[in-house]
């Protein structure tokens, strides 16, 4: 059974920083790409980053590029992502995903539960 368990999340002031981590079990976690997404209030769920599955790849969007790093240790079954100079517009559910590095939610068929991030001005 595949499962995705995200961490780290918070509250902290604008410019500070985060690391969320996401925990996969269930599947041969090396052999996939995975993606961090995220979900503010009202919104529709966008990606944020992507990564591949040796972590040769990471694929950004334009609003975090420079700010955050994706990563991930395959020994570890673990995902990371590094959230430096968060701003408000940060704050959201993020969310991590199995199957892709590709910015289209479809791309990926698993997903976590969710770690809430809040930067606060």
């Amino acid at each position: 059974q595949v499962q995705l368990v995200e961490s780290g999340g918070g509250s902290v002031q604008a410019g500070g920083s985060l690391r969320l981590s996401c925990a996969a079990s269930g599947f041969s976690f090396g052999f996939y790409a995975m993606g961090w997404f995220r979900q503010a209030p009202g919104k529709e769920r966008e990606f944020v980053a992507g990564i591949t599955p040796s972590g040769g790849g990471q694929f950004y969007a334009d609003s975090v590029k420079g700010r955050f790093t994706i990563s991930r240790d395959n020994a570890k079954n673990t995902v990371y992502l590094q959230m430096n100079s968060l701003k408000p517009e940060d704050t959201a559910v993020y969310y991590c995903a199995k199957g892709s590095y590709y910015q289209a939610v479809d791309a990926y068929n698993y997903w976590g539960q969710g770690t809430q991030v809040t930067v606060s001005s």
